[in-house]
């Protein structure tokens, strides 16, 4: 009987053994980078669209300066009142008060006397311009000279001339001129030799000093200034006692006009002089050209002022 079961299970083990080695279906091993089905996309993607720029131009609506109308209110938009009760107050609070030119130049004789400082001190004007053109088009900075009515230096300016012309030299030298020459003070004036407070010189002569411009670059003649003319008398008078202004940063004008213990009347007569040719280099059809003065001295503090009444008028024309 032992022998009878022993055979059956060394039957049942080869078959068992066949089985798993030939007898069953085989797999092989699916690889990783095998390819997947990609999901079928049943709609188109979205085509960018185009920004238009006529279209974006019309959506921006340009926010216009709001400008509020303080006549009829009770006090100013923003502010306390339109006039301080008492001596000691916070400036913000209430509007600036805008002076009358010659009442200015009065508080500024006022001012030196309560602080007990130099009564020759220098004068200065401040000056904010409207640089705006027709069409989106502005004022270039300029440089300009001006002959006082009341000159505050006591020095002359040294000019020196340009020319070839021998006849003309001499007549530059003897209308005042520290220096007279051609070509031959283009070197001296590069190595710092021969040096004058203006430039001037004949028209002739013009294409020969290129290089001098990076030299004096300001100071280089030209004729918007002034500079070049044939008339050499005209120009040393001219730039021997004037005075010359410019406007920096873009619409800043910031010059002396004059000094402290001048008379009223003189210092108001140098002001309108400055504040007339500042507004002859923009037209007149345009609008004020100055938006804000305030007149100064070294010692004082800043005094905002009206121009108004400082420029002349226009003649009212009748019909």
């Amino acid at each position: 009987m032992a022998a009878c079961t022993r055979t059956v299970w060394r039957v049942l083990s080869g078959c068992q053994k066949q089985l798993l080695s030939g007898g069953g279906p085989t797999y092989t091993a699916v690889p990783l980078s095998a390819r997947r089905t990609q999901p079928v996309r049943t709609f188109a993607a979205v085509r960018a669209r185009k920004k238009d720029k006529k279209e974006d131009a019309a959506k921006e609506v340009k926010k216009e300066n709001r400008v509020i109308d303080d006549k009829d209110r009770h006090k100013p938009f923003g502010k306390t009142a339109w006039a301080p009760v008492d001596d000691v107050y916070v400036m913000r609070h209430y509007p600036r008060t805008l002076h009358g030119a010659a009442h200015a130049v009065g508080l500024l004789k006022k001012f030196q006397v309560l602080d007990f400082t130099p009564h020759d001190q220098p004068v200065y004007v401040d000056l904010k311009l409207d640089m705006k053109l027709e069409k989106k088009k502005k004022v270039d900075p300029f440089v300009s000279t001006v002959h006082l009515p009341h000159p505050f230096k006591t020095e002359m300016n040294e000019v020196l001339v340009f020319t070839e012309d021998a006849n003309q030299a001499e007549v530059a030298r003897a209308s005042g001129a520290v220096c007279a020459g051609g070509l031959e003070l283009i070197q001296p004036i590069l190595d710092d030799e021969i040096s004058a407070d203006f430039y001037v010189a004949v028209p002739d002569i013009l294409p020969k000093l290129i290089p001098l411009k990076n030299k004096l670059r300001k100071k280089f003649p030209k004729s918007k200034r002034g500079s070049v003319s044939i008339n050499i008398p005209k120009m040393l008078e001219l730039f021997k006692t004037g005075h010359e202004y410019l406007v920096d940063n873009d619409c800043f004008i910031r010059t002396q006009i004059a000094t402290l213990d001048m008379s009223s009347e003189h210092i108001f007569a140098n002001l309108q002089t400055i504040l007339t040719d500042v507004c002859s280099h923009r037209p007149a059809h345009l609008g004020p050209f100055i938006q804000r003065a305030i007149i100064t001295s070294r010692t004082s503090e800043a005094v905002w002022f009206n121009t108004e009444d400082v420029l002349p008028k226009a003649a009212v024309k009748e019909e």
